[in-house]
């Protein structure tokens, strides 16, 4: 059988970090935290052109009901983000198989350096600053497809948020849908996995 996929893109706060972790403890509990994320999340989907990063967290936290000096901490605390257990080794296995981008809804510098807590093997990262507009819209995932220069059909995508899975299929990418935490899908994925341990079996 020849090679399926010639590309992974991930998603990059979900799908190889465990961005909750962090927001929860700046936040001060699990259950602000998670009400300041799906903030967030309402956000950023809801965008447009894009708007920075920041602002965009802090309009969540209060809306949420968050104390008004997290967004602050969050910015300061950005280096303790931590990938996911098997991110980081399933990442460099895959290095040697397939081209490897990243499409995030962030800042350049925020994405940047959170990309590399993860992997310096990363051929591309396009954060939402650079491509203009927030995910789940077209733009993010199309520019890191030109930047790339491939067909979506031979990439492979890795989601992390329910919006991604639909967000990617709807430019021809199948999906590889990292649902660690279960969320309930908005569409359906290629495969839907609870870790990133089955791409070493897909991606050969």
């Amino acid at each position: 059988m020849g090679k399926r996929y010639d590309a992974v893109i991930f998603d990059l706060l979900t799908a190889l970090i465990d961005s909750w972790t962090l927001w929860n403890d700046v936040a001060g509990s699990d259950e602000d935290g998670m009400r300041w994320r799906q903030a967030y999340l309402r956000l950023t989907c809801g965008a447009g052109v894009y708007r920075p990063y920041e602002t965009i967290v802090a309009e969540a936290a209060m809306a949420a009901g968050i104390g008004p000096d997290t967004p602050d901490a969050l910015t300061r605390r950005w280096a303790e983000l931590q990938p996911w257990p098997e991110a980081v080794s399933v990442v460099e296995a895959l290095a040697g198989r397939a081209k490897l981008g990243v499409v995030t809804n962030c800042s350049i510098v925020m994405g940047r350096a959170a990309a590399a807590r993860v992997s310096p093997a990363f051929d591309v990262v396009i954060t939402a600053e650079e491509a203009g507009f927030y995910k789940p819209r077209a733009e993010p995932y199309a520019a890191t497809l030109a930047v790339m220069d491939m067909d979506p059909a031979r990439v492979l995508f890795v989601a992390g948020s329910a919006a991604d899975v639909p967000g990617a299929m709807a430019l021809g990418m199948p999906v590889y849908w990292h649902n660690r935490i279960s969320v309930k899908a908005e569409a359906e994925p290629l495969y839907h996995e609870r870790s990133l341990d089955r791409l070493l079996e897909i991606v050969q």
